[in-house]
């Protein structure tokens, strides 16, 4: 007679996944990233609140590929040359 109700519900949801295997899960996930670094970084717990945190290399060997952050200080002079430019082409005309 209900049977209308149990095809509004739907089917059975997936599962969520519990505390101890989502730990477990995550724990394997950081452990399988740090083995894949060149060089570990050192590891601290706080007992008191249960954090973690790492003291990581400067720079991380995909990062060295980066380009270097262009300095702020050279792009100044740069538009002063740009605006000089314009006075002498304006000159010119």
């Amino acid at each position: 007679m209900f049977d209308f109700l149990k095809r509004l519900r739907g089917g059975p949801g997936e599962a969520e996944e519990g505390q101890r295997a989502k730990f477990e899960r995550l724990v394997e996930e950081l452990n399988a990233a740090i083995a894949e670094l060149p060089e570990k970084p050192a590891v601290t717990i706080t007992p008191e609140t249960g954090a973690l945190s790492f003291e990581m290399p400067e720079q991380f060997p995909d990062e060295a590929l980066a380009l270097p952050k262009p300095d702020a200080t050279e792009s100044e002079p740069e538009s002063d040359n740009a605006e000089d430019t314009e006075k002498e082409e304006a000159k010119a005309v």
